[in-house]
């Protein structure tokens, strides 16, 4: 697969992305891949990374359009590859104050346990 990060960008994602940090890859195409949360917040717990650097959802521009839309799609065969289909949230954290810590856009899908519309306010802890 191609791996390329956009120049200066020096982010753990960007590291992992590049093969600078080993990590198993569950999925990977030429404009993402997708690992196992070190952290996970539910049974499955899968981070979505692009392999551009776009350090939030709001820095994204129009020209990453076909990229976000690739994300989602991207989300739907990982949650095909684990079996999850019927039941799994999707979730971007954009900026610290939401709880992003890593600044390069990534999409968590979080499944394997039930949720309820109120924990979208309380969080996943």
């Amino acid at each position: 697969m191609k791996s390329w990060v956009e120049p200066m960008s020096d982010t753990l994602f960007a590291k992992i992305v590049s093969g600078e940090i080993p990590s198993e890859f569950i999925y990977e195409d030429e404009h993402c891949v997708a690992i196992n949360d070190i952290n996970p917040q539910a049974p499955t717990h899968v981070l979505v990374i692009p392999r551009k650097a776009i350090p939030k959802l709001s820095d994204a521009k129009p020209e990453d359009q076909a990229l976000l839309g690739h994300l989602m799609l991207a989300v739907g065969k990982i949650a095909e590859q684990l079996g999850i289909t019927d039941a799994f949230r999707v979730v971007v954290n954009n900026g610290a104050d939401a709880g992003q810590t890593v600044f390069h856009l990534h999409l968590h899908i979080i499944a394997g346990r039930r949720f309820s519309e109120g924990q979208l306010a309380r969080g996943f802890d």
